[in-house]
């Protein structure tokens, strides 16, 4: 058996043992003598959720990397078949020489194929695409103790509708097929320009967001008064000229976990200052690779150990339409006044667009997500902003939360008994235990 697996977050701290399964065919039996001998189990793939979602309530999980292979491509039409356990990377490496890019996309690329499914992932082109579910045209579903099944939109309909965004608890995806996006370059012609407050990231994403297939902004979370809310804005669109090259610069590494975070208030604050100070207050055209206006963060692998060894917990919302700007000017107001956040605090629109899955998390309205050290005083601030996102309509998101009450994640997604019904009863996380069982 390898090491123990933890959550991104590395909160809470609840090693997993993992039992890997490299065949396909293996996967069955793997399933059955697991449960057996646990009980219940859960599969996992590469570990990017952040909270509770991935563990299992047993501590026992299927291990779903190991099954990486590619088993159909259509380069002409842009699909490919895959197993579970490949990453958006590997997809990547293997769609963009051939002209094709991730119809949707979250901000790293080291989620597996399955875990983008199980999480219904979503990007910062959701006010045109939707989310990941919306292009997943077909998978296959092992559930225990019965045949494996093929799940789409025209077959086991209620199954597949559930499984994206179900969290890995209707049965293990062993295999997927998705639909990609033509593009020219790997290239992205993006506009990067500052602003100064919140109302001006409204106003900027009003006018902006329908030209662009991608926007996002950058927040200084500890910003107060007229400067409450100010960040960065950008959106992006796939180059029409240049390489379909891939990425392939060397990354850095954070070598070890220090004892305690280092991020802290005196070093966010600095870092939020420079950050704002050098971008531009005009806007300004930059021709960038896709990664990093994608995956920021992945040019540092391991880059969640600078948390220390408490980890960190990532509070991420979304506030309907109607309510929304007032609604994130308290939010960001509660923040700032803790003197805690985040380094990297992000703020963007979500579309209309409806996902297949049950639960999936965005809503036409506003996200906003950032990192918290752990600590034993985030409890009372987690409780005030639940109170507002609560108020305004909202909801938090599953895969990245190890903190919602099992009242606020029934009232904000009122599909989990449908998914409740079609749970394979072999599978439980500690999220689901927490908040519905």
């Amino acid at each position: 058996m390898s090491a123990p697996l933890d959550s991104w977050g590395r909160y809470p701290r609840a090693p997993q043992d993992a039992h890997a399964c490299s065949w396909r065919s293996d996967t069955p039996d793997l399933l059955r003598r697991v449960v057996t001998s646990h009980g219940s189990t859960l599969p996992y793939g590469n570990g990017r959720s952040y909270g509770d979602s991935c563990l299992a309530a047993s501590d026992q999980v299927l291990h779903m990397r190991t099954q990486d292979r590619f088993m159909q491509v259509d380069w002409q039409h842009g699909t490919v078949q895959a197993e579970a356990g490949v990453t958006l990377a590997e997809i990547l490496a293997a769609a963009i020489p051939q002209g094709w890019f991730l119809s949707v996309t979250p901000g790293t690329q080291f989620a597996t194929l399955g875990g983008a499914i199980a999480n219904d992932v979503h990007g910062k082109n959701h006010h045109l695409r939707g989310t990941f579910g919306n292009h997943v045209r077909s998978f296959g579903l092992l559930r225990h103790g019965q045949e494996l099944r093929t799940c789409s939109k025209s077959e086991n309909f209620e199954l597949y509708a559930a499984s994206i965004g179900g969290l890995g608890l209707t049965g293990v995806i062993t295999w997927a097929e998705i639909q990609l996006i033509p593009i020219r370059s790997s290239q992205i012609d993006s506009t990067v320009v500052r602003f100064d407050n919140l109302s001006e990231f409204f106003a900027l994403s009003a006018e902006l967001d329908h030209q662009h297939e991608y926007s996002v902004a950058w927040i200084d979370c500890m910003a107060k008064g007229a400067q409450a809310g100010r960040g960065v804005f950008i959106v992006g669109d796939h180059a029409r000229y240049g390489s379909l090259d891939v990425d392939a610069r060397p990354k850095l590494c954070v070598p070890l976990t220090p004892p305690v975070s280092l991020i802290n208030n005196l070093s966010l604050r600095a870092f939020n200052e420079a950050y704002w100070r050098i971008h531009p207050t005009t806007r300004t055209r930059k021709w960038e690779s896709y990664e990093p206006f994608f995956y920021p963060l992945d040019r540092l692998l391991h880059w969640n150990r600078i948390y220390g060894r408490k980890g960190f917990q990532q509070y991420q919302c979304v506030i309907p339409d109607a309510v929304a700007e007032v609604s994130m000017r308290e939010l960001l107001g509660v923040i700032a006044d803790s003197g805690q956040g985040s380094f990297l605090a992000v703020l963007k629109r979500c579309g209309e667009i409806a996902s297949p899955g049950l639960l999936s998390f965005p809503l036409p309205g506003t996200s906003l997500a950032l990192d918290f050290p752990q600590k034993t005083d985030l409890a009372p601030l987690f409780a005030r902003l639940d109170a507002i996102v609560r108020e305004a309509g909202g909801r938090l998101y599953p895969a990245k939360d190890a903190h919602m009450s099992g009242s606020d994640f029934r009232q904000a997604y009122p599909a989990w008994e449908q998914l409740e019904v079609l749970r394979d009863p072999s599978l439980m996380s500690r999220f689901w235990k927490r908040v519905a069982a």
